[in-house]
C-alpha cells in the first residue's frame, strides 16, 4: 500500500484509531546517534539533548500538543505550553532510559516494586496469565525487571509503522525483542497467546488503545465518555487465565515505581450479557488506570485525540 493510500484511510478510522496510521517519526540514524551519545557521554548529556528535541516537537507538532492540552484540561483543570512541553519531555526521557534498559545497564536508575509478589507466584507456580498495562511509563523499565527476575513475559506490541526502530531495537538486545508478539488478529495468532499462557508464559498487552478491529465500549474514563477495546477481555476468558494490571510510573530524575495488582482471576462473559460484561471490565480498566494517570500524570503517552477529537 502507497503513503497515499495510507492517508486515504484516515478519515475511515474512528478519532481514537488514528494512532494506527502516524508513522514513526523517529529513524535509524536518530536512534544510532543518541546510541552514540549516551555510550560516549553517558545518561546527563543525552538528556540535555532532549530538552531541544521536546521543544522541538511541542512547537511543530500541532496534533500532538492539541491532544495534550484536551489531556491537561480534563486532568489537570489546565493546560499550557510549558506544561505540554513538560509531557513530551516526559515520554523523550522515558524512550532514551529504554535504551538504558535494553542494553542492560541499570545503575542509573532507583527501581521500587509493588505486588511483584503476585508475580513471583506465577512464576514459581508456572502460571500463565494476561498483564494489562497502558502507554503510560514505561514497558521497558517493567520487561527489564522481569528479565532480572527471570519472569517469562512476551509483551504483544504495535511495530507495523515502527520497522526501522525495531530493526535496532533487536540488535541491542536481540534475546527481550524476541519476546515481542506482533498484534495480529488471525488463528495463528491466537495460538500463539494460548500456547504461551499454557506454558506458563505472561502475556503482556497494553490495553488503552483501540485496535484495528474497532472493537471497543465507551466508559467513563476522567469524567467523559472514551472507547477502550474489549479484545483483551475476550481473548483472557477464551484462555480462561488470570488477568493482572501491571504499570511502570517514572519519577523524575531516574526512579522507577513499578506496580503490579489483581484485576480478575478469570474474565467470564456470559452469553446473555456479554456487551455488558465487557463493558465492566472495560470500566474497571479506566477506573484503575486513572488512578495511575492521576498519580504520575506526567507519563501518560497517548498524543493523539483520546477522547476524539478536542473542542
Amino acid at each position: 500500500m502507497s503513503g497515499a493510500d495510507a492517508e486515504a484511510e484516515v478519515p475511515a478510522l474512528a478519532a481514537d484509531q488514528r494512532w494506527r496510521t502516524r508513522r514513526e517519526k523517529g529513524t535509524v540514524l536518530g536512534v544510532r546517534f543518541m546510541l552514540w551519545l549516551t555510550t560516549l557521554f553517558g545518561r546527563g548529556p543525552a538528556r540535555l539533548f532532549l530538552r531541544v528535541l521536546a521543544f522541538y516537537y511541542t512547537l511543530f507538532s500541532q496534533s500532538a500538543r492539541r491532544a495534550t492540552y484536551d489531556y491537561l484540561t480534563r486532568v489537570e483543570g489546565r493546560a499550557s505550553f510549558g506544561r505540554a512541553y513538560t509531557q513530551v519531555l516526559r515520554f523523550t526521557q522515558v524512550t532514551l532510559d529504554a535504551l538504558f534498559f535494553l542494553s542492560r545497564k541499570f545503575s542509573p536508575f532507583r527501581i521500587t516494586l509493588t505486588g511483584n509478589h503476585h508475580l513471583e507466584h506465577l512464576r514459581d507456580t508456572k502460571t500463565g496469565a494476561i498483564l494489562l498495562g497502558a502507554h503510560v511509563g514505561s514497558m521497558y523499565a517493567m520487561r527489564a525487571q522481569s528479565g532480572a527476575e527471570s519472569f517469562p513475559i512476551h509483551a504483544v506490541v504495535y511495530t507495523k509503522h515502527a520497522a526501522r526502530i525495531n530493526e535496532v531495537l533487536e540488535e541491542i538486545d536481540p534475546e527481550g525483542h524476541a519476546k515481542l508478539l506482533q498484534m495480529g488478529e488471525g488463528v495463528d495468532f491466537m495460538l500463539r497467546i494460548k500456547e504461551l499462557v499454557e506454558g506458563g508464559a505472561l502475556v503482556a498487552i497494553l490495553a488503552d488503545r483501540v485496535g484495528a478491529d474497532g472493537r471497543a465500549v465507551e466508559v467513563d474514563f476522567f469524567g467523559a465518555p472514551a472507547r477502550f477495546p474489549v479484545g483483551p477481555y475476550i481473548l483472557a476468558s477464551m484462555l480462561k487465565c488470570p488477568v493482572y494490571l501491571t504499570f511502570g510510573l517514572y519519577r523524575d530524575p531516574n526512579r522507577y515505581d513499578l506496580f503490579c495488582e489483581p484485576f480478575a482471576d478469570a474474565i467470564e462473559l456470559p452469553r446473555k450479557r456479554r456487551e455488558d460484561a465487557l463493558r465492566e471490565y472495560a470500566q474497571r480498566y479506566a477506573a484503575r488506570l486513572e488512578h495511575y494517570v492521576r498519580d504520575a500524570p506526567d507519563n501518560w503517552f497517548n498524543f493523539y485525540e483520546f477522547w476524539g477529537r478536542p473542542s
